[in-house]
């Protein structure tokens, strides 16, 4: 055999063995390195004067505004620290309705008006920059001919040192928004969601009387990322990969991951040395990368960060997607972030482990003295409301075309949003909704939601993998957004749902009767909240088919169809709280919906344009020329032996063209005719079925694209 495939398949052989032996630096070394591209408040320190740092330690640390005054003197400081890193280039480095982040660069260096090149970076340059808007999705907020945008410094997300082959470039993180003031990006939202969710837990804590002055609010996020490695000498025979970043064709090999081998399995060398990289260039630049393993599809890793602020956490999950990229090109590889890129096999999520704290005290984490236990409880019924009342909008935070391929499949939740909670917690839920006095396993009496309920255990549930959003003992992990996603449109609307239900809880408290018993009051509050909402919670395997008509029965929304689920967020409940937190404006709402669904459509066009270019360019030549080869074995040997084997296989082959030619032609069809819906998707499916069968049957010598069998075992 002398074909593509083949030459690929040696030249990767050949690259096999790499990453052997290649040296590390001592963990001294890596240590010393950690967070060294960062301007961080350790170099703040080092380099500000003492009044200048203490103004940026209250914006940095207490979110106060930023001093104006202060703007030119930082500035200077970044623009030297820049340098010394070796910095050519500064830019404001953003996150657009696009899904990627943007970046414009602009030299330190000007002519003076001697013609000598100076350094200069000003604190108007370092606080605000004017790129072009036009050409970024606005959703009907900016006419094409209204280019003007503005992207406004975020000194809460230190700036950092991106390093390329040729140079490096400070990059600073900005808030992106139009002329008239509207967010064009995800991080705006993200931090007003982020005041939304401070206010709220102020007036709880107020409303418990348990509020102390300048005490901070904070949500922290761990990001799960998972994705697939292979072969660049594969990607690039790929044109679907290339296109579309998943294999719009491809037959199940006899193994995949049905043996349950590769999920926690030795590493292998090459695979090691891209991952040691990848979490050099991660530590270098102050993201805490803790875990990395195989996942459970061949080709399938993770990689698991420490908790950070959720701002923070979010730039650098886009970093980290930034990185693995890149570095996967400097090992031969291909890193691939969609959610399904291979047929057959587990697709690849982004767990989102979000939590609240008060001060030092996380408010998903039960406490030990009654007091805690009870604004434990408040907050958990709080985010159980929230929810129930508000699924669809954590769908409408999942709604992509990637991760359509991937919810309700054997590898994430599906399209129904449920809260498991564990036997434990359930229990205490139960009796809350009771209002029964109970004993537990440990020694007194239950008061439920009051003084002598017991500390929970930190682990007190198990964990639930068919779960779209499991509290694991001291937070919530939201299993169902799809690995190429950016984490700020989930925890934008995942923070809004949460914020408007700690109000509504903190109101209730407010108007308790001050002559009553506080607990009482407390108790009958939780009980009745806990009723109207409790149909949301579910612990068992949410990919039971039982759990779709139960979740019918409880009136639970299942929103498979992703359009359908992106004009959710215009429902007026939405938009209403949307507002009312204010985390969009009504403006703002309509022009994501908008980007969502044109977004969903282009993908799915590309993908059905893609489709039936490589059925009628690559796969019928295939099939027309083993169909010639077989047509020559049959003609004038009937009566010889292997006539009937000939002409069953040509057979076979001939009904499959037939078949995939009327495919083609109703594919075409609809691209001519109409607008996206699920009739491309399925159209394709169909496609798929076709050309997989062709793929069984053509000579492995003709086949012209990369196979599962090679794509996914050898690297």
């Amino acid at each position: 055999m002398d074909n593509v495939r083949e030459k690929a398949i040696s030249a990767i052989c050949s690259r096999i063995g790499d990453g052997e032996g290649s040296s590390t630096p001592s963990v001294e070394a890596v240590a010393k390195n950690y967070a060294s591209d960062v301007f961080n408040i350790d170099q703040m320190q080092k380099i500000l004067a003492p009044d200048i740092l203490l103004k940026m330690l209250k914006t940095v640390k207490n979110r106060a505004a930023l001093d104006p005054s202060i703007a030119d003197a930082v500035a200077d400081a970044m623009k030297e620290w820049a340098i010394s890193k070796g910095a050519t280039h500064y830019t404001h480095w953003f996150q657009p309705l696009n899904g990627t982040t943007a970046e414009k660069h602009d030299a330190f260096f000007e002519p003076d008006d001697h013609d000598h090149m100076i350094l200069k970076f000003s604190g108007k340059n370092l606080i605000v920059s004017e790129p072009d808007a036009s050409s970024f999705p606005s959703g009907g907020l900016r006419s094409t001919f209204e280019a003007r945008g503005y992207t406004a410094w975020d000194p809460t997300s230190p700036a950092f040192i991106r390093r390329g082959r040729n140079g490096a470039t400070l990059c600073i993180p900005t808030a992106f928004c139009s002329y008239t003031g509207e967010a064009l990006d995800r991080k705006t939202p993200l931090l007003r969601s982020m005041e939304a969710i401070n206010k709220a837990v102020q007036r709880l804590m107020k409303a418990f009387k348990a509020d102390k002055e300048g005490t901070q609010v904070s949500i922290s996020l761990g990001a799960e990322q998972e994705y697939f490695l292979i072969d660049k000498e594969f990607y690039y025979l790929r044109p679907d990969l290339i296109q579309t970043g998943r294999t719009l064709f491809g037959a199940a090999p006899p193994k995949h991951q049905q043996l349950e081998d590769h999920y926690f399995g030795a590493i292998k060398p090459r695979v090691l040395a891209f991952m040691s990289d990848v979490e050099r260039e991660l530590w270098q630049l102050g993201i805490p990368a803790k875990t990395r393993h195989n996942e459970a599809a061949p080709a399938q890793f993770e990689i698991a960060p420490l908790f950070e602020d959720l701002n923070l956490a979010v730039d650098h999950n886009m970093l980290v997607m930034e990185v693995l990229k890149v570095v996967a090109e400097k090992h031969g590889f291909v890193c691939l972030l969609h959610e399904k890129p291979f047929a057959g096999v587990n697709g690849s999520g982004k767990h989102n482990n979000w939590s609240i704290s008060y001060g030092k005290h996380n408010l998903l984490n039960p406490g030990n003295n009654p007091h805690e236990n009870a604004i434990f409880l408040t907050t958990l019924i709080a985010i159980i409301r929230a929810i129930d009342l508000h699924a669809d909008l954590l769908r409408v935070s999942t709604a992509t075309a990637g991760n359509d391929h991937r919810l309700g499949a054997c590898e994430a939740p599906p399209a129904i949003i449920s809260i498991f909670l564990g036997e434990q917690l359930t229990d205490i839920m139960d009796q809350i909704e009771a209002g029964s006095v109970k004993s537990t396993r440990k020694s007194g009496v239950l008061k439920v939601g009051v003084e002598t309920l017991p500390p929970l255990p930190r682990d007190a549930t198990d964990r639930n993998r068919t779960s779209p959003f499991a509290f694991t003992g001291n937070k919530f992990e939201f299993r169902a957004p799809g690995s190429s996603q950016s984490c700020a449109e989930v925890n934008i609307l995942l923070n809004a749902i949460v914020a408007e239900s700690l109000e509504v809880m903190a109101e209730l408290i407010e108007n308790f009767d001050d002559s009553k018993n506080f607990n009482t009051q407390l108790q009958a509050m939780l009980q009745r909240i806990l009723k109207q909402h409790k149909k949301v919670i579910f612990n068992g395997n949410g990919y039971n088919a039982e759990w779709v008509e139960e979740a019918h029965r409880r009136g639970l929304p299942e929103l498979n169809d992703t359009i359908l689920a992106i004009r959710k967020l215009l429902d007026p409940k939405n938009v209403e709280l949307l507002e009312k937190t204010g985390v969009f404006s009504k403006s703002e709402i309509h022009s994501r919906c908008e980007i969502f669904e044109e977004e969903y459509k282009r993908k799915v066009r590309i993908e059905a344009e893609l489709a039936l270019l490589m059925a009628r360019t690559m796969i019928q030549p295939a099939a027309i020329a083993e169909y010639t080869a077989l047509s020559n074995a049959v003609a004038g040997n009937k009566n010889l032996p292997g006539y009937k084997a000939a002409l069953r296989s040509m057979e076979r082959v001939g009904k499959l063209m037939d078949t995939l030619s009327e495919q083609e032609d109703e594919l075409e069809a609809l691209l001519n005719e109409h607008d996206v819906t699920r009739e491309y998707v399925d159209a394709m499916n169909r496609m798929r079925l076709t050309v997989d069968s062709l793929e069984r049957l053509v000579a492995d010598t003709r086949w012209p694209l990369p196979k599962y069998r090679e794509m996914l075992f050898i690297y």
